[in-house]
C-alpha cells in the first residue's frame, strides 16, 4: 500500500466521529463526509430549533452555501483548490424538496469546473443538517 498523509482542516467543523477531514494517497484526495455546520458555532446555517426541538427556521440554501464553504477549506488545508475536484458525491436528505435548490447553486460554484456528481437521496444524516458531500480531488 502506498503512504498516505491524514489532514485535519482546524477552519472545518470538527468531525463527528473518528475520522479526519481528508486524507492523500498519492496524487488522489479524499474527501470525508462533508456538512454545512459552523466551524466556529458547530450550528447549522439557516436552522434554528426551539427549546422542544422542534424546527422553527430552514433555510436550505444557506446550508449549501455553506457546506460548499466547508469543502473549500479542506481542500485548502490539503493543498488543493477547488478546480482540483473529480469526483463530487452530494447526500440529500429530502430530494423533492432540495434538489432543484441545490443543483442551482451547486452550478454557481462548479462553473468553471464540472468534475463527475452522483446525488443520492437518503433518510437521515448523524447531525440535523440536510447536506452532506463526499469529493476527490487530484493535486499534485
Amino acid at each position: 500500500m502506498s503512504h498516505s498523509e491524514k489532514i485535519d482542516a482546524s477552519g472545518a467543523p470538527k468531525p463527528v466521529g473518528l475520522y479526519r477531514h481528508a486524507r492523500r494517497v498519492g496524487n488522489l484526495l479524499f474527501l470525508s463526509g462533508i456538512g454545512p455546520r459552523d466551524p466556529e458555532t458547530d450550528g447549522v446555517p439557516g436552522l434554528q430549533q426551539s427549546k422542544s426541538g422542534n424546527f422553527t427556521q430552514f433555510d436550505f440554501a444557506a446550508q449549501c452555501h455553506s457546506v460548499f464553504q466547508n469543502v473549500q477549506k479542506v481542500l485548502e488545508a490539503s493543498g488543493a483548490s477547488w478546480n482540483d475536484l473529480v469526483d463530487v458525491t452530494v447526500f440529500l436528505t429530502d430530494m423533492q424538496r432540495d434538489f432543484h435548490t441545490y443543483n442551482q447553486i451547486y452550478a454557481e460554484y462548479f462553473k468553471d469546473n464540472q468534475p463527475c456528481r452522483t446525488t443520492v437521496g437518503i433518510d437521515s444524516l448523524p447531525t440535523p443538517i440536510a447536506i452532506e458531500l463526499k469529493c476527490i480531488a487530484v493535486v499534485g
